[in-house]
């Protein structure tokens, strides 16, 4: 696979000049992805993996599977899906395409599949407006997906949307106002805060399909005063169905709820004219996702808070002006991927060897598995937090459920470890510097411990709640069958019997062996009744140090009331 030139000497940002036109943005992509946790559909009846239920719903559902250039008609597949799957390790080979073919030449079965992709073509184009008074912008719909991975509850939206010919303001607005699941408040006048104005979801005829509710404050108080838990604006929730939200009124067997911040972490692809012409505040503002600064170009925050901005943020092995796609800069912050390049470079705008198509498979992908990750360590935190919520220890089904959802939850841990986690993903320098890139910000490995210790914790209570258990039923039968050992050796000596019944007539000894039945039975159960308490004397009576009258005084607590 080509790649640009390596060059590992960073150049500073040129400052526009007074009066110079602000960038244009010739090409600009977004892709949006949305983690989210599938929950159980109340009062459902056999649990169905969540793409069997998509697939059974057939015309009522938009979603469709989608026949992957890996898994289809194998003349689909290009060299950018060739490039795509050497740049990673063989186990994230297997993670992302299966097994594919088997040596019989049969395919793996639907099981094997660790991902299901879902893809709806009836939206075209997405309407936005930034602020009051704003021009309308449109963005076509490249593609829309449904992410679904085996033996994990989480689903993750992907929606990647593209323009050409915008201002960088308006590219800016849109990557921080687009992708929001909902209002974070409103201002004085009622609009929505840091979100956009309205967004129309277009048909291919140009007909809107769903817009947002953003505006309706009042809609969004009330669902959280009545549910605790946020509203999904309007456009997000038609983009979903027939998945719905957990918190909802709305019937359905397919239930989501949100797990991350309700900012949909963001990737995008700018291609501009002449990148050395962004400032260093240009910068800040793409990589932070900030939105559009004002007309004197301040950074959005203070001096020192960003000193360390290029090193913490920046990937300039390519932000240096040679190569094949020269002045390429990488802007990371775990949130967000963003790529600036050269539009006259020919390989910056390639789709299929060059930096867009490394932009929309490879890079893609490796944000994918971070957040993946991360929203799948999330929900085994939210499994264990709920399992606790509804132990009661004085019902014993609920400790036993408690048991089971915790035992549960370590075996589907163990099986994401093995399955799921891993830090080295690619050899190739720029996918294993991304990677790292963004799990180092997302935190990746102190989640990962953090959650790991909670599960363990959990297990080791059970481990030793089992073998307290145990020990307690160990001592009740000695103390039973030491008790219990007096009368056997009294009535047993010699071959004893205090009752002359052998030659007795059936129905006397039927008698006899009833009284009996029913005497050591009573006998067994006050034993154990009592076997805590006569585990105290027998403890007492073995204690040398112990005088006469403390062991009388153990012998009677056994029946001493309250003496526990």
């Amino acid at each position: 696979m080509l790649n640009p030139p390596t060059a590992d000497m960073p150049a500073e940002a040129n400052e526009l000049s007074p009066g110079t036109a602000a960038p244009t943005v010739r090409h600009f992509r977004q892709a949006l992805l949305w983690p989210l946790r599938l929950m159980p559909a109340p009062h459902a009846g056999h649990h169905h993996a969540p793409w069997h239920v998509l697939r059974e719903m057939g015309n009522a559902s938009p979603w469709r599977e989608e026949v992957d250039e890996y898994t289809g008609d194998s003349s689909r597949f290009h060299e950018r899906h060739y490039n795509e799957f050497v740049s990673f390790l063989p186990y994230v080979q297997r993670f992302l395409y299966g097994e594919g073919r088997s040596r019989g030449g049969g395919t793996t079965g639907d099981g094997d599949s660790p991902m299901r992709i879902f893809r709806r073509h009836d939206v075209a184009a997405v309407r936005l407006v930034s602020k009051p008074g704003d021009a309308p912008v449109t963005l076509d719909v490249i593609h829309c997906d449904l992410y679904f991975f085996f033996d994990v509850d989480v689903v993750m939206l992907n929606l990647e949307v593209g323009a050409n010919d915008l201002s960088l303001a308006q590219a800016q607005d849109i990557l921080y106002r687009f992708g929001r699941a909902y209002p974070s408040g409103w201002e004085a006048d009622g609009s929505a805060l840091h979100c956009m104005t309205s967004v129309e979801w277009l048909g291919a005829d140009g007909r809107v399909l769903a817009s947002s509710d953003a505006q309706q404050r009042e809609a969004f108080l009330s669902h959280v005063a009545q549910h605790r838990a946020p509203r999904i604006a309007a456009h997000w929730a038609y983009l979903m169905q027939p998945l719905v939200s957990d918190h909802s009124e709305d019937a359905g067997v397919l239930r989501y709820r949100q797990i991350e911040y309700y900012r949909m972490p963001v990737m995008a692809y700018l291609s501009l004219d002449d990148p050395r012409r962004l400032t260093r505040d240009d910068f800040v503002r793409l990589a932070l996702v900030t939105g559009a600064g004002s007309s004197d170009a301040h950074l959005p925050y203070a001096e020192h808070h960003l000193a360390d901005f290029e090193h913490k943020y920046c990937y300039d092995r390519f932000w240096v002006n040679a190569g094949a796609a020269p002045n390429t800069r990488y802007l990371c912050n775990g949130h967000a991927l963003i790529v600036v390049g050269d539009a006259r470079s020919e390989f910056f705008c390639c789709r299929d060897r060059g930096v867009l198509a490394q932009f929309r498979h490879q890079h893609f992908l490796l944000f994918l598995i971070a957040h993946f990750q991360k929203a799948s360590l999330l929900m085994f935190s939210d499994q264990l937090v709920e399992a606790l919520k509804r132990l009661d220890i004085r019902s014993t089904p609920s400790v036993k459920q408690f048991k089971r959802a915790i035992r549960a939850s370590f075996e589907r841990f163990l099986r994401f470890t093995h399955r799921y986690w891993f830090h080295e993903i690619s050899e190739q320098a720029q996918v294993r510097a991304l990677s790292h890139m963004c799990a180092t910000h997302l935190g990746l490995d102190p989640l990962y411990d953090e959650v790991k210790a909670r599960i363990a914790d959990m297990n080791t209570y059970l481990d030793a709640d089992s073998l307290r258990r145990q020990a307690a039923t160990v001592v009740r039968l000695t103390v039973v069958t030491l008790f219990g050992l007096i009368g056997t050796i009294t009535t047993g000596f010699l071959g004893m019997n205090l009752l002359a019944e052998a030659e007795a007539p059936l129905w006397r000894k039927a008698v006899w062996f009833g009284v009996v039945f029913v005497a050591t039975t009573w006998l067994t159960i006050y034993t154990m009744v009592k076997s805590q308490r006569l585990s105290d004397f027998i403890d007492a009576l073995s204690n040398d140090r112990l005088g006469f009258r403390g062991k009388l005084a153990a012998l009677a607590k056994v029946w001493r009331p309250g003496a526990d």
